[in-house]
């Protein structure tokens, strides 16, 4: 007698709603997986990942409130063999790594859901890891590239609100010397021409965000 294997069991995690509908009617097509539940940020994607235990979860990175990269670092603190996709708009090989080192085993641009969202989850669902074709070659290109600070990444960040030096040292309690030296740093990790381009690189490649992503 043939057994029946059990429906990969899908919890996803984004705060747009049409994005779930899409998602769910996707995966409604599928005989071997099922959608066992949703939320709408990174603190509901962990609850609910606590109440359902699901075999693969969905997460958007940029979420209000709790975003998607601190919900991976808390799921897998509490299920360490947990299998996540993350599933974003953001191309950039920092924010890529950030999550795969966080413990996502899938990085899945959300332009290539439709074509590749099914077979991704089955494949991490059989422990492989994916990451999208144009994600993974902006990854070659920097290998070798060295990595911000998360201070470096906070003095960016600070820079890109607009902010001088000096109104960035009274904000980290550093002198105006030592972020300048900082900003040098930044400028030769990134290849950057002044300021401006390197807030500029540090955006495409997902070391700061200007819309709530770490």
């Amino acid at each position: 007698m043939t057994s029946i294997s059990p429906k990969i069991a899908v919890l996803v995690a984004d705060d747009h709603p049409l994005m779930r509908e899409g998602i769910a009617a996707l995966i409604s097509q599928a005989s071997d997986i099922h959608l066992v539940g949703e939320a709408s940020d990174g603190r509901q994607a962990v609850e609910q990942h606590r109440k359902l235990r699901p075999d693969v979860t969905l997460m958007d990175l940029q979420m209000p409130g709790t975003g998607g990269l601190d919900a991976i670092v808390a799921i897998r603190a509490e299920v360490p063999s947990a299998r996540i996709i993350v599933l974003t708009t953001y191309c950039g090989d920092a924010l890529a790594k950030r999550a795969l080192i966080s413990g996502a085993q899938a990085y899945l641009l959300k332009s290539a859901v439709r074509k590749d969202l099914l077979d991704t989850i089955r494949a991490v669902h059989r422990g492989q890891v994916h990451v999208s074709p144009e994600v993974a070659n902006v990854m070659a290109s920097k290998i070798g590239a060295e990595d911000l600070t998360p201070r470096e990444r906070e003095v960016l960040r600070l820079i890109a609100a607009g902010n001088s030096n000096k109104c960035v040292a009274a904000e980290l309690d550093l002198s105006e010397e030592t972020v300048k030296g900082h900003v040098k740093i930044i400028l030769g990790k990134l290849g950057a021409r002044d300021r401006t381009h390197a807030v500029t690189l540090a955006i495409a490649r997902g070391f700061i965000a200007l819309d709530g992503l770490p």
